[in-house]
């Protein structure tokens, strides 16, 4: 079962594993996502991770459709992205993003986990670089996934009796439509703000980590001192902004 399987990784997952003979069920959130995914040979399931009532369906519609079949594995990707300095940043928004990004995951994994003891199966929690390391304006989005980095160590260790293995998928930076809607964001709650200017370059693509064939380029800032980072981002952020007097 893949959680988020409407667009990015979550539809990648889905499709890849169906072409591989897996029975796969793929949740979505709107009935116009269900299409694709069937025509691909995923089965699709209406599930809203933050709304438990909708879940414990949707763990039902999977029951009864594995009959007697084990679920071999939940891969939590369902995700949402937030971006904005956190001095301004709404609190509906950063409770809304914990909401879905953290708590669902852990939602999930509780109404499915009897399921998963009975098979011995796994947990794939697809996290983040950004759960190592947080870049500025990226603290909401950071903090969702340095919380589900913490829930992934611990629910590892609390279920290894069990023989349910529990793995943690960090990607880089791609491009997908999560980030397609984090350039599309309104900026305008901070005009006239000292980070104005500062978001808009942050949104430009060249201060993005591409995806390269060298994928340790995206984990350049965990092996750099803290004092280097700050100077760079400081370099390429904020020279030449003029910031209003204390």
């Amino acid at each position: 079962m893949v959680t988020g399987a409407s667009t990015g990784f979550g539809a990648a997952i889905a499709r890849h594993l169906a072409e591989r003979g897996f029975r796969v069920f793929g949740t979505v959130r709107r009935a116009e996502d269900e299409v694709a995914l069937a025509r691909d040979g995923v089965t699709p399931v209406r599930m809203d991770v933050t709304d438990t009532a909708s879940i414990m369906r949707a763990r039902g519609e999977v029951e009864r459709a594995l009959g007697t079949a084990p679920l071999m594995a939940l891969v939590n990707n369902a995700g949402i992205p937030a971006a904005g300095p956190l001095e301004l940043f709404p609190l509906d928004e950063l409770r809304q993003i914990l909401e879905v990004n953290l708590i669902g995951a852990v939602a999930v994994t509780q109404a499915f986990l009897a399921l998963l003891k009975a098979s011995r199966g796994r947990i794939v929690n697809i996290s983040s670089v950004a759960g190592r390391g947080a870049l500025p304006f990226l603290g909401p989005y950071a903090a969702s996934k340095f919380g589900l980095e913490a829930i992934s160590d611990s629910l590892r260790r609390e279920l290894s009796p069990f023989g349910v293995r529990v793995i943690v998928i960090e990607p880089g930076s791609f491009k997908t439509a999560i980030w397609r809607k984090v350039e599309a964001m309104d900026l305008r709650r901070y005009a006239g703000t000292p980070y104005e200017g500062v978001l808009e370059r942050f949104r430009r693509p060249m201060l993005r980590v591409m995806v390269t064939p060298h994928g340790w380029l995206d984990r350049i800032p965990l092996w750099i001192p803290d004092r280097w980072l700050d100077w760079l981002t400081y370099r390429l952020l904020w020279r030449g902004v003029r910031l209003p007097p204390s």
